[in-house]
């Protein structure tokens, strides 16, 4: 038994200020043998009781040293087994897998921790990262370009259950303290190895910049991170307040929404949206938010380009982004019956066409004429002019084809719904699923435009149909960002 002392203090009082586990919680320590996850499983041991937490071990053996690599996980099992703790071992051969070996590693890694995760071993996976980690982190990304996400570091803890409980710990501290207290650890010769280029951060450069700029240069890294981190966490907080429904459907933003507000604002919007619909940033680099930025500002309203991964596409007033080939998904065309009464789901909108008989003078005349985000439109139609069809069955729901048009109400000859959308300023992605009724072929009403002269309700008009959109497509277009007030 280890008594309490300043090092293990600090350990608690940063676990508990990141509330990093909760009472009762099952926690796998993934110990590699070296310095800093010896010390992790022997500090969380001693502060297990504070949270009633039952721990277990959780190591990988990647391969890559041979027989190196089999003593260390031997090592680790059998520290398991003198703490009486359960062992989780993966056994992999990184060194045969195709791709850049360090990213393969770091893959199995976290594909081991979201199993056991996932299957219920554990709740929370803990990892040995330091305050050298996050120095040597935060210093790479710099000499590489990264924005202030990239400068947040290593996360203390992370949605998918990762936390990190030594991040206010430098390493130097930790071999102190095993040395101190007569604990073991296995060391590992990759790490001197200078054609890492994390290596040669942590055995030349750094020392460099210690020795000529600043003595305190890891505190001032970390430091660094802990000021970026709490910057994103909240104006992704406030932009996510602000989106009327955050999810990964293809973002459409306002033109206005990124040309009208600082510079700071558009480009978090644009990581945003993103983030959103690819799941990370990965690839996402300064030029290619600028690119998005100049679309924004631009005067032409047509313009397309293609980010990794993504399409980014503007019309008019909007911004579409999107996965690519997302306009030429099978559910783009539809025709769907009708019934009367019925309803009936827009194929990959979740918008729902409802149909309804109705007196008159029961009827709610609703008509849409602004354009704007909804939750129900409602348009009628005259019942008597389905020829005293009770259901109408030849009523169809289908999808705007090039080449259809209609005469409105208030026009005296049919005109093309190409030109409604162009006079209306309906983005280019929005018209391919634009929902559209037909009578026997004939086009009776289409979304936002209304009834068909011909079917529309007059004074003589005893009973309607009544068409409702609900949930609309269009409610997806975010609100206008506003600037941040003073």
């Amino acid at each position: 038994m280890i008594h309490a002392d300043g090092m293990l203090d600090r350990v608690a009082e940063f676990i508990a200020a990141h509330r990093m586990f909760e009472a009762g919680q099952r926690v796998g320590i993934a110990v590699s043998g070296g310095a800093d996850s010896v010390f992790l499983l022997h500090a969380l041991r001693e502060l297990a009781p504070r949270w009633n937490l039952r721990l277990s071990v959780i190591h990988i053996n990647h391969g890559i040293r041979g027989a190196e690599s089999t003593a260390d996980a031997e090592f680790v099992e059998k520290l398991a087994e003198k703490l009486g703790l359960p062992f989780h071992l993966r056994q992999t051969d990184v060194p045969s897998m195709d791709g850049n070996l360090e990213e393969a590693a770091r893959n199995v890694r976290q594909g081991f921790f979201s199993e056991l995760i996932a299957s219920g071993a554990v709740d929370r996976v803990a990892t040995g990262h330091t305050r050298s980690d996050q120095a040597e982190t935060v210093l790479y990304r710099i000499l590489r370009g990264s924005g202030l996400t990239g400068l947040s570091g290593i996360l203390p803890v992370t949605s998918e259950g990762i936390i990190r409980p030594l991040l206010e710990i430098d390493r130097s501290e930790i071999e102190a303290w095993l040395r101190q207290h007569e604990i073991d650890w296995r060391e590992d010769q990759t790490n001197q190895d200078r054609t890492y280029a994390r290596n040669r951060l942590r055995h030349e450069i750094l020392p460099l910049l210690r020795d000529g700029f600043n003595p305190q240069l890891n505190t001032a890294l970390a430091n660094l991170a802990t000021l970026a981190r709490d910057e994103e966490a909240y104006w992704d907080a406030e932009l996510y307040r602000r989106l009327p429904t955050p999810n990964p459907q293809p973002q459409v933003i306002a033109v206005t929404e990124l040309a009208d507000v600082p510079p700071a604002l558009a480009r978090r919007r644009i990581r945003q949206a993103v983030a959103l619909v690819k799941g990370d940033h990965r690839s996402l680099d300064f030029a290619h938010i600028e690119r998005v930025l100049r679309m924004a500002r631009s005067q032409s309203g047509s313009d397309r380009f293609q980010l990794p991964g993504l399409d980014v596409f503007r019309s008019f007033e909007w911004i579409r982004i999107a996965p690519p080939g997302y306009g030429r998904r099978p559910e783009c065309d539809f025709e769907l019956p009708l019934k009367v009464p019925g309803s009936v789901e827009l194929p990959g909108s979740g918008t729902r066409i409802t149909l309804q008989i109705l007196e008159k003078e029961a009827a709610s005349l609703h008509q849409d004429r602004s354009g704007r985000p909804c939750a129900t439109v409602v348009n009628e139609l005259d019942w008597q002019r389905f020829g005293g069809d009770k259901s109408a069955s030849s009523l169809e729901l289908r999808n705007w084809r090039p080449g259809d048009q209609y005469r409105r109400v208030g026009q005296s000859k049919p005109e093309k719904i190409k030109f409604f959308f162009q006079e209306a300023r309906i983005p280019l992605w929005e018209r391919r699923i634009w929902p559209i009724i037909t009578y026997n072929e004939i086009i009776v009403w289409a979304r936002r435009f209304g009834a068909a002269a011909e079917f529309a309700p007059g004074p003589e008009s005893r009973s309607v149909l009544q068409v409702a959109e609900t949930g609309r497509e269009l409610s997806n277009r975010s609100e206008p960002l506003q600037r941040p007030s003073d």
